[in-house]
């Protein structure tokens, strides 16, 4: 390598670190899938290990790069942007998909809970504070 490629040892370790970070959120994502029961329980260790996993990857990426070119490289943040926004979304149609696909055949899932009441019963009615302040469920109309 020459003089002007070669990058300082703090940075090298930096960049290393980030990289490890980076690949241990993605291991952990991986055992998540793996290990959980429920696919509802499944979907989120790798959505949001695999974000901060890409984080941490286009951190090390820009703060490598950045020093080579003697430059701000900043292009690399706009994969991490796009998992940022998409793997939510997803994430949330394919648990909406999946709640529906079984409520359709039948099989026993919760009640809407989108209203904040399960079978006529609001937990925050039923709790210590809302007696305290004597609040009660909105019955609608």
């Amino acid at each position: 390598m020459t003089e002007a490629l070669q990058l300082p040892f703090w940075l090298e370790l930096v960049t290393a670190a980030l990289l490890l970070i980076g690949s241990l959120f993605a291991l952990i994502g991986a055992v998540g899938l793996v290990r959980l029961k429920d696919y509802f329980q499944r979907m989120h260790p790798p959505a949001l290990a695999s974000t901060i996993g890409a984080w941490c990857v286009a951190l090390a990426s820009i703060i490598y790069f950045s020093w080579l070119k003697e430059g701000p490289v900043l292009h690399a943040w706009l994969i991490p942007i796009l998992l940022s926004i998409t793997v939510p979304v997803t994430t949330l149609l394919l648990a909406r998909a999946a709640l529906f696909r079984k409520r359709m055949s039948k099989e026993a899932v919760p009640e809407e809970v989108s209203s904040g009441s399960v079978r006529g019963h609001c937990p925050v009615a039923a709790s210590p504070l809302a007696e305290a302040l004597q609040l009660t469920p909105y019955q609608g109309g």
